[in-house]
């Protein structure tokens, strides 16, 4: 060899290199077609395009559920909230209102010795489409003793 790679010989399969492909390791053209590396260019386009909507979908489910969760806290610490004020003679709806998620509705019920307050307030969901979620949280406390009846 005169230092050049080829030196005057046409690029072949090399001795050592596995059987279906040239020196260089990139498949031989078979019958003139291209090699099956070349067939598959886009592959990974048209396959993201087919998966992104259902990974978008997982994504608002996700959020959304997040978002329950979320309201649901309020919804307790609201209930919570409103429960103790009501067994301690205070206005249990205005307690809880403090405390309670945007467009939430607060229901004071007074039975005997108990009070029981259930607050249920929607989700924001991603997506007009979705079905609205509604959550609710509720708590019991006793009547106070001594204290002024409870007010719902």
């Amino acid at each position: 060899m005169t230092g050049r790679r080829w030196a005057g010989r046409q690029p072949g399969p090399d001795p050592g290199s596995p059987p279906g492909t040239t020196g260089t390791g990139r498949p031989e053209r078979v019958g003139g077609r291209r090699p099956w590396g070349a067939r598959e260019r886009g592959s990974f386009t048209a396959e993201l395009a087919a998966g992104l909507p259902a990974l978008m979908l997982l994504l608002f489910a996700g959020l959304t559920a997040l978002g329950a969760v979320t309201t649901r806290a309020g919804c307790l610490d609201a209930a919570r909230e409103a429960a103790l004020a009501a067994a301690r003679g205070e206005p249990g709806s205005t307690a809880g209102s403090r405390y309670a998620p945007a467009g939430a509705d607060i229901s004071v019920t007074v039975a005997g010795d108990r009070v029981t307050v259930t607050v249920r307030a929607p989700v924001w969901s991603f997506g007009t489409r979705l079905p609205r979620l509604t959550v609710s949280g509720t708590a019991v406390a006793a009547v106070e003793p001594g204290a002024p009846g409870p007010q719902p």
